[in-house]
């Protein structure tokens, strides 16, 4: 049984809910990749990582408090930045294409970006974490657009020469909402 307070805050949308969210794609990698390249399901037409359920309602927002990256092929270990935005990017979103992210046409919907730091590869996939005690870390707040999603854009920082065609690259990410 909840107490009073705990109802009237409830009924005022004044509890945080935490909640994880995620989104996977099978990478094109055709060929090589150089430090810049966008990460994305197709040469010609990719896609944007979409984050649903990042907010309690349309336009609502929150923080996100961890946030993991996985690659499902083993050894490689770059540094990869995910940019958000509340409004679906209009930037480059073909793999292996040089990255524009973010675009000044995307600026009123960026909300930031998650720097991941070297991805470890341990004998299982390559993949690392950030949480508020890694250099650079989080809570990175954001708000919603006219959804409860956000948009994302993968970007190598290192270049990579290991890839795989059909490799999976997924996020992870813990968030709070408001």
């Amino acid at each position: 049984m909840i107490s009073m307070l705990e109802a009237l805050q409830k009924l005022l949308g004044l509890i945080t809910v935490t909640a994880e969210v995620s989104d996977t794609k099978t990478l094109a990698a055709s060929t090589d990749y150089a430090a810049e390249d966008v990460l994305s399901n197709d040469a010609s037409s990719g896609t944007y990582f979409i984050f649903d359920n990042m907010a309690k309602k349309n336009g609502g927002s929150g923080k996100i408090e961890k946030a993991e990256v996985m690659l499902s092929v083993t050894a490689l270990t770059p540094r990869i930045t995910l940019y958000l935005f509340n409004r679906p990017p209009t930037s480059n979103l073909n793999d292996n294409a040089a990255n524009a992210a973010p675009a000044v046409g995307d600026w009123v919907g960026y909300q930031g970006e998650l720097n991941f730091p070297a991805l470890k590869d341990l004998g299982g996939v390559s993949s690392t974490t950030i949480t508020a005690n890694t250099i650079g870390g989080l809570e990175l707040p954001y708000k919603c657009g006219d959804t409860k999603r956000l948009y994302g854009i993968a970007v190598l920082e290192d270049a990579v020469t290991g890839e795989s065609a059909g490799m999976l690259l997924g996020f992870k990410l813990q968030i709070r909402q408001d």
